[in-house]
């Protein structure tokens, strides 16, 4: 009779951890862990975030260690740590082969548009930046 009920406890235990392994890889709750895991792609191949490192953040073009962002910045007035930036583009988004388009406002911009950006300094680690807008909504003279 003892061995009876072991037998029972096992195959309990075993249709208990088999319903909780299916919930939890299959089931209704594998949905919460690809959430979890899950971010967005990126449209096409070679294509990356803007704010990702290694990528231009006028066209999205994941950039290569030779290549480097077309910018300028500007001396601190105040003596801080954070700078002013206008970022004209990439390799890429230069020749026209990608279209240059503007991550704060989604405005289209032409080849003489500029983003306009602060840059932050940070000791021991890479500089910050942060893109506030492009030269038509932060209505700032162009560049020539």
């Amino acid at each position: 009779m003892g061995t009876y009920l072991q037998i029972l406890a096992f195959v309990l235990i075993g249709v208990a951890l088999l319903w909780f392994g299916y919930t939890l890889f299959i089931g209704p709750l594998a949905g919460i862990r690809r959430v979890w895991r899950q971010r967005p792609k990126p449209p096409r191949k070679g294509t990356g975030f803007p704010g990702d490192p290694q990528v231009c953040p006028v066209c999205s073009a994941r950039l290569d260690k030779k290549y480097l962002v077309k910018s300028l910045a500007f001396p601190s007035l105040t003596g801080g740590k954070d700078r002013l930036m206008h970022i004209r583009g990439c390799v890429y988004c230069m020749n026209g082969s990608r279209p240059r388009v503007c991550p704060v406002c989604g405005a289209h911009l032409g080849e003489d548009d500029i983003l306009v950006a602060r840059m932050f300094e940070r000791p021991h680690r890479r500089s910050h930046v942060h893109v506030l807008g492009c030269s038509r909504c932060k209505k700032v003279g162009k560049l020539k």
